[in-house]
């Protein structure tokens, strides 16, 4: 073979091989990218589902602290009650007492 044909052929590999590298490095950027952006997307839906999470979490506190709440309001309308009972069923004993003080503070003055 002549050697301007093999000079040839070489210039024609080179030339076929910077080819095949830009295609890879092309390939490569274009995987780098698709990489890149199914990150963000994994990142957006982590980010979406911890605020769901967030959110779901703060309403069933909210949920757990209102029942508390409407607990707590019950047992103290529960104690009011049976403290009125209570002081109502001492009443007349406390109307009698004051009574009976006043009359013996009246008969210690004559």
């Amino acid at each position: 073979m002549p050697r301007p044909e093999v000079l040839d052929r070489i210039k024609e590999a080179e030339r076929e091989a910077d080819e095949i590298v830009a295609e890879a490095e092309e390939a490569a950027e274009e995987v780098v990218a698709e990489a890149r952006e199914e990150a963000d997307g994994i990142r957006e839906r982590a980010r979406e589902e911890a605020d769901a999470e967030a959110t779901e979490r703060v309403e069933n506190a909210r949920e757990g602290i209102d029942e508390d709440r409407q607990r707590i309001l019950e047992e103290g309308r529960e104690e009011r009650s049976g403290l009125e009972e209570r002081a109502e069923q001492r009443r007349e004993a406390v109307v009698e007492y004051v009574v009976s003080q006043f009359e013996e503070a009246v008969h210690a003055q004559t």
